[in-house]
């Protein structure tokens, strides 16, 4: 008997075990992102939308963990991420010694306790009321971040930039460089979401989501939950920060985090679509490509006023809102359906009935 053979579900070793399409999927996809896009890519691609549309689905990724799976609110996305962007400057500047992952991976733990301090009040309120009080950790941070500069190492300007970046001895303040730092970060933090959502954790998660009441009745301990919610959602949010600081803007201040951040990210969600994990990229690439479309459709269309910035501003938030009503009313699982429901087709509803 040979060691594989076909079936009709893919490959199928003889013990029985079947090797899931998904597992070529994947690693074509990485691949492809590791080695084929920085050798086509221009650093124009790599520097002003790859890098952005990534960090920002990462952004997207751990509010998405808080929200979508767990059926918390938050509004204070960015201020974990700032957190994470100053703690990984601190770490990097007060100790040197440390490899830039483990830097990165202290600044998400620093954002993770923040982000179970503030998510404190989700054990005795939820909805409107939860979105109101994380948005004191929004404001707090900035506010923190404005009046103490020790946290930009005395700087005036209270900006901070990387003092290195730098991993086994390889510079990686090119475009490329930045590039495969962000892109290997983020596949990391996908395989760490995927595994949480499919751990028992992610299934008390979805029963919280959908009634903590009747969780709390068959033996989840609600409260624990919601806090390890809060924590892992902040930890991804403070490493996405972190990567947007260096990853992206290459310095940044507390005002990089600003309330506009934290909508950025909640739209993220919402035009992607809530508990999915590759809906949170499609929403970014959306956020970071509606802009850069807009300002190259002005001139071809004769509405001069667009090259106005100001107006150019306003007109993004109208189509924001006006595509998030619409999908709130037509696809409420966001572009990650849309897309789903493109890729495979609806089945016959004779096929449906029999079960084919």
């Amino acid at each position: 008997m040979s060691l594989l053979s076909q079936s009709g579900e893919g490959l199928v070793l003889s013990q029985g075990r079947s090797l899931n399409p998904r597992f070529f999927a994947v690693a074509a996809s990485l691949a492809v992102s590791l080695v084929v896009v920085p050798l086509i890519a221009s650093d124009y691609w790599l520097s002003s939308i790859i890098i952005p549309t990534l960090v920002m689905g990462v952004a997207g990724l751990g509010l998405n963990l808080l929200m979508g799976y767990t059926g918390l609110v938050s509004l204070g996305s960015a201020a974990f991420m700032s957190v994470g962007a100053f703690a990984s400057y601190n770490l990097l500047l007060r100790a040197p010694f440390l490899p830039l992952p483990v830097v990165l991976v202290l600044a998400g733990l620093i954002a993770a306790a923040a982000g179970i301090v503030f998510g404190l009040p989700s054990l005795r309120i939820k909805g409107f009321y939860l979105g109101a009080s994380t948005l004191g950790a929004q404001f707090f941070f900035e506010w923190l971040f404005t009046n103490y500069n020790w946290f930009s190492n005395g700087s005036q300007s209270l900006t901070i930039s990387a003092p290195r970046l730098q991993f086994l001895g390889h510079d990686l303040t090119s475009a490329t460089g930045r590039y495969l730092l962000v892109a290997v970060t983020a596949a990391a933090l996908i395989a760490f979401a995927y595994a949480v959502v499919k751990s028992r954790v992610g299934r008390e998660w979805m029963a919280i989501r959908d009634m903590d009441t009747a969780a709390s009745v068959i033996g989840i301990h609600v409260a624990s939950r919601k806090l390890l919610a809060f924590a892992i959602s902040s930890f991804v949010c403070g490493i996405a920060g972190a990567l947007w600081a260096f990853g992206y803007l290459g310095t940044a201040d507390a005002h990089a985090f600003n309330l506009d951040k934290s909508f950025q990210v909640l739209f993220i969600v919402l035009i992607g679509g809530t508990a999915t994990l590759a809906g949170n990229f499609l929403g970014a690439a959306f956020i970071v490509l509606m802009p850069i479309l807009l300002d190259r459709l002005a001139p071809l269309t004769g509405l001069q006023f667009l090259a106005d910035q100001g107006a150019l501003a306003n007109i993004q938030h109208i189509i924001f809102g006006v595509i998030i009503i619409a999908l709130l009313i037509k696809e409420p699982d966001g572009l990650a359906r849309l897309v789903r429901r493109i890729r495979l087709p609806r089945r016959r509803p004779a096929a449906a009935a029999t079960g084919d």
